[in-house]
């Protein structure tokens, strides 16, 4: 059962959050599907699971941010308001997720605030190195950033496979800043790359 966030009453606040539990949920599916952990060796784990699901919530939250060509905090301007209650609502409801998992997994109440804490510091630090790679033009910050996080656990990462998910972030984060339908909670993301 997914965790849902309590109603607050705000007929807006309702549909950011039913919009941000369709982003997760294809956010989540999104990072299950087999290819990237089949044919690009992203260790299939709980870390391996976690960065595909905040590397996919950082581009739509990406996204969002750049509604209506405003901008966000990636650009010049803010994004509207209902683009950022979607956002914090995306954020607030995937938190909550991890929490309620890690709760489900046995860990106790005292140790699930310390880790949802480190899971928070991960996140914010992948968001700084992923949008650095991604404001360089050349793929090698991207590429150190995927290196460092997604394949932390993996000795010797596959150079295509990195520069195949390298292209695949960079094509997302295009379709994103435009996609229509990000507020009302739709969101497509392409099929893993392959690695040539």
């Amino acid at each position: 059962m997914r965790f849902r966030l309590p109603f607050t009453g705000s007929a807006a606040r309702r549909r950011a959050e039913d919009a941000a539990r369709a982003l997760y949920d294809a956010i989540v599916a999104q990072a299950r599907q087999p290819g990237f952990y089949l044919d690009l060796g992203v260790p299939d784990s709980l870390d391996g699971r976690f960065d595909l699901i905040v590397l996919h919530a950082h581009l739509t939250m990406r996204g969002l941010g750049r509604r209506e060509g405003e901008g966000g905090r990636h650009g010049t301007g803010f994004a509207p308001e209902p683009a950022r209650a979607v956002s914090q609502a995306l954020f607030d409801l995937m938190f909550a997720d991890m929490d309620q998992s890690l709760r489900e997994m046995g860990v106790t109440d005292s140790g699930v605030g310390k880790r949802v804490k480190q899971m928070a510091q991960a996140f914010y630090g992948r968001v700084l190195a992923y949008d650095a790679g991604l404001a360089d033009a050349e793929d090698a910050a991207l590429i150190a950033a995927l290196r460092r996080n997604l394949f932390r656990a993996v000795e010797q990462p596959d150079p295509a496979a990195l520069t195949a998910l390298a292209g695949y972030l960079r094509a997302q984060d295009r379709a994103l800043a435009g996609a229509e339908g990000l507020v009302e909670g739709r969101v497509a993301f392409a099929p893993p790359p392959v690695a040539a």
